[in-house]
């Protein structure tokens, strides 16, 4: 039979059947009530011994005779002098002694087998006292109460749980079942071998209690992590006024802990303090680590200023505690006086410091705790290692982080997932994607935050295959009912654009928390599929979920996609209702909210009411006025914000350069294009589509090739942004050239490339080449004409003279041509004094803009052009 340790923080074995041990002597052993006094006995119990060896002749045998405890093995014939095999003062070499001394005729009784077995597992050697107690059963020796004691104790520590339930059999037939001494120890084994409902029974079945079945019951269900059912086992085991022990209370403020019971533990603690062991050492830190887990700070430091001693662990639960309220400076306070105390850390320790470290980006710090790690050799232990891994990859040092890697000799899970997730933090997503295929090829398995990683990377890199396999490689591990894994998957998949999927994801959960209606609300604002979110979202409150600020934010985008200003107001007041209107995220959510519903006077409101604003803010109201035609009042804002010491990120600078534009601000443009550089947002694609753009548009198209020829690689943003510039100024010849080097660098062309290329043709007079890209948008490109391309194609051959093959435009296209492309006809026939065509197409201008006199105004001009003509 396999025997398996486990490393556990158990009660030591005597804590449950010391008791027993001292009753079975209650005829004739006492125990001394100090150790001088045990020495003494000892050395007078080996004095005896030597005495019987020396001349067995002289003893009575009375073994074969005996019939209980009381009758002696041996007695002295003449001074009446009593030993017993199973006195526990009897040393261990006298069994061997006797062995030797009549081979074969030695028969232990079964005091004497119980007094080894006792012995094997006070020492700890659980797999000796197992095979110890086999052979007691093999030589037909039958065990009593003070036998399955120890065994059910060495089943408990070795998990034997099938060998338990035997030993439970023989308590049945042996009529032991109802000893409160046994059955104390049956439930405390079964509580540490995880059957909760075999302890029950066992308990239940008790017609009496003691405090020591009482405390493995709540031990048993803080293991199983039934912290409230352990707390209502104290509740009635004092009502049925059994005294909690120490042991007790160690449970007990364990379960408080995992609950965060802090009302509990502070009448728990009141306990401890009428019971005076309040300066118990492992009841002390148990307080502290009740206090810390409940975030209570002022009362573990309560408890740790009185304590009279401190060992390393109390020292570590206060170092802990401040780490998990993210005090991680004040932590590393307290490693620092730890240490000039003269307390040495143990592998716990450095992890709660490295942890605090990491809270507070201290790298410098961290690194000088390596070097204190590596002075007390533990640089070995895997889970130092790991926090050493991670607060590199918190603090942005990959190289520090690959390096503590590389050396490890064990890298189990933690670590390679610490290692992906690095990876994901700093946008390198397709690295972790190659470390997660690594880490399965050296036979690594991984978890569910292993999952939750793998799957982010997926989302970041838009790996939309990729991540269909991660789904199959959970669904085989049994994770798929992680919640956390779940919605990582809804995430990734909202964020691939596979809505379906998302779906088919969040259908499967039997449960959805706010997390998961938030990503699914998200995933459709990013597919575009805006009602679809905001009808999610009210199928999220019919459910009585509570939304969350990211929810807001995602809502917000929703409503401002599609300018439901009226849908937004209202969940503005939704948002005040939960008490999130002072996140700074959520404010700056409902500034661009309005802002893109054309808003502005709301935008104000929200803006002023907020009590510090961020970029995302500052960025919206730039926007909003940039949008409402306000290109001035965007540039004093931008200029308000930096003197508050608000930094501009990319989007700030397109919405700042695209203010420039409106006001043909090439001065301040160029100031900007200076901050760009400084911001080292020189690479962002869209900042630099801007700056060609904006130099485009104020008439500096030098600048804007500068720009251009100084990007290491174009999309199709900065190659339009530049066809446009040569269209808008007339250089037609230059802009097809352009368009030749997009189609040779495979670029895909979209509606906008074919807008601006017409323009350029249109500016330049070139009909056929105009007339050439038009066909072929949707034969070569499979772009779609759209009315912008028709109103380009009527100025192309309006300007050239082409009126009727303009009209005929106008009459074939796929849409209701608009009054603006009506109006580029009729200053065609103005140009070109078409008198007749001219009332024509003014009369159908008026027809469908009434309201505008414009359809009026270029009639005397055709008439006078036409008079002029002639």
């Amino acid at each position: 039979m396999a025997l398996r340790k486990q490393i556990s923080l158990d009660a030591p074995w005597w804590c449950f059947f010391a008791p027993l041990l001292l009753r079975c002597d209650h005829c004739h052993r006492t125990l001394a009530s100090s150790s001088s006094g045990n020495l003494q006995r000892l050395g007078q119990k080996e004095k005896l011994w030597r005495e019987f060896f020396s001349d067995p002749s002289q003893w009575w045998d009375n073994r074969s005779e005996k019939v209980n405890a009381k009758y002696p093995d041996f007695k002295h014939k003449m001074t009446q002098k009593a030993l017993w095999l199973d006195d526990r003062q009897t040393p261990p070499w006298v069994e061997a002694e006797l062995a030797v001394m009549a081979p074969g005729t030695i028969q232990l009784t079964v005091f004497s087998w119980n007094r080894r077995l006792a012995r094997y597992v006070k020492l700890g050697q659980y797999e000796k006292a197992m095979e110890l107690f086999h052979q007691m059963q093999q030589e037909g020796i039958s065990p009593n109460k003070f036998t399955f004691v120890p065994v059910l104790n060495t089943c408990a520590k070795l998990q034997l749980l099938e060998e338990g339930r035997l030993v439970h059999q023989q308590i049945i037939q042996s009529r032991c079942e109802f000893d409160v001494f046994v059955g104390s120890s049956l439930v405390d084994m079964y509580t540490k071998c995880g059957s909760m409902e075999e302890a029950q029974r066992v308990f239940h079945s008790m017609p009496s209690r003691d405090v020591v079945s009482w405390t493995a019951m709540i031990l048993g269900h803080v293991k199983c992590g039934e912290g409230q059912k352990a707390l209502e086992l104290f509740q009635q085991m004092q009502q049925e006024g059994v005294e909690p022990n120490s042991v007790t209370f160690l449970g007990v403020l364990n379960a408080c802990a995992t609950v965060v019971a802090l009302d509990e533990g502070r009448h728990v603690h009141e306990l401890i303090i009428r019971s005076n062991l309040e300066s118990d050492l492992f009841v002390a830190n148990s307080l502290i680590n009740m206090y810390t887990k409940c975030e209570s700070m002022d009362d573990a430091w309560r408890v740790f200023k009185k304590m009279q001693t401190r060992d390393v662990i109390s020292w570590t639960a206060m170092i802990l505690g401040h780490v998990k309220c993210g005090e991680g400076k004040k932590a590393l306070e307290v490693f620092q006086q730890m240490r000039q105390e003269g307390v040495d850390p143990d592998p716990i320790t450095f992890v709660g410091v490295l942890n605090a470290c990491a809270s507070i980006a201290a790298l410098e710090e961290g690194r000088g705790i390596e070097e204190l790690i590596i002075q007390c050799g533990c640089e070995s232990r895997v889970f130092v290692s790991c926090s050493l891994v991670d607060l590199y990859i918190k603090c942005g040092s990959m190289e520090d982080a690959w390096r503590v890697f590389n050396k490890m000799h064990i890298r189990n899970v933690v670590s390679w997932t610490a290692m992906i997730l690095g990876h994901v933090k700093g946008g390198q997503g397709q690295e972790a994607l190659k470390l997660f295929q690594q880490m399965q090829q050296e036979g690594v398995e991984p978890n569910a935050v292993t999952f939750v990683g793998v799957l982010n990377a997926c989302a970041s890199v838009v790996a939309l295959e990729e991540g269909r396999c991660v789904e199959r490689q959970i669904i085989q591990s049994g994770c798929e009912s992680n919640v956390f894994v779940c919605n990582s998957l809804i995430d990734m998949y909202g964020k691939c654009g596979s809505m379906g999927d998302a779906w088919r994801v969040f259908k499967k959960m039997p449960t959805h928390s706010v997390v998961s209606w938030t990503a699914m609300i998200l995933g459709l604002v990013k597919c575009g599929e805006w009602q679809e979110a905001l009808e999610l979202f009210r199928q999220m409150q019919q459910q009585g979920v509570e939304p969350d600020p990211i929810t807001f934010v995602g809502v917000l985008s929703a409503c401002a996609s599609v300018r439901k200003l009226q849908e937004g107001r209202h969940i503005e007041e939704q948002i005040i209702k939960y008490g999130h209107d002072s996140s700074v995220v959520v404010g700056s959510s409902l500034v661009d909210m309005y802002t893109r519903c054309g808003s502005m006077v709301d935008a104000w409101r929200v803006f002023h009411k907020m009590s510090t604003h961020d970029v995302v803010s500052w960025t919206a109201m730039i926007l909003g006025h940039v949008k409402c035609d306000q290109p001035q009042k965007a540039l004093e804002l931008f200029e308000q914000m930096q003197q508050e010491g608000v930094k501009p990120n990319p989007v700030t600078f397109v919405g700042v350069l695209n203010a420039c534009t409106s006001v043909v601000a090439l001065e301040e443009g160029r100031r900007v294009h200076e901050q760009v550089i400084q911001s080292s947002c020189e690479s962002n694609v869209f900042v630099v589509s801007s700056l060609i753009d904006m130099y485009a548009k104020c008439g500096s198209m030098e600048d804007a090739w500068r720009v251009f020829n100084k990007m290491h690689s174009h999309n199709l943003v900065s190659w339009t942004a530049m066809l446009r510039g040569l269209a808008m100024h007339g250089h037609g010849k230059e802009a097809l050239v352009h368009f030749e080097r997009m189609c040779q660098e495979g670029v895909d062309l979209d509606d906008i490339t074919f807008v601006c290329l017409l323009s350029a043709c249109s500016h330049a007079g070139l009909v056929d080449e105009g007339l050439c890209f038009f066909d072929s948008m949707g034969l070569v490109y499979n772009v779609s004409a759209t009315l912008e391309h028709y109103a380009c194609m009527v100025d192309l051959l309006g300007r050239a003279g082409h009126l009727r093959e303009a009209e005929d435009f106008i009459n074939i296209m796929c849409c209701e041509p608009s009054p603006s492309v009506w109006k580029t006809l009729l200053n065609a026939c103005r140009i070109h004094g078409y008198v007749e065509m001219g009332e024509r197409i003014a009369k159908q201008v008026l027809k469908l803009d009434p309201a505008n006199a414009a359809g009026y105004v270029p009639l005397p001009n055709i008439h006078a052009a036409a008079t002029n003509g002639n």
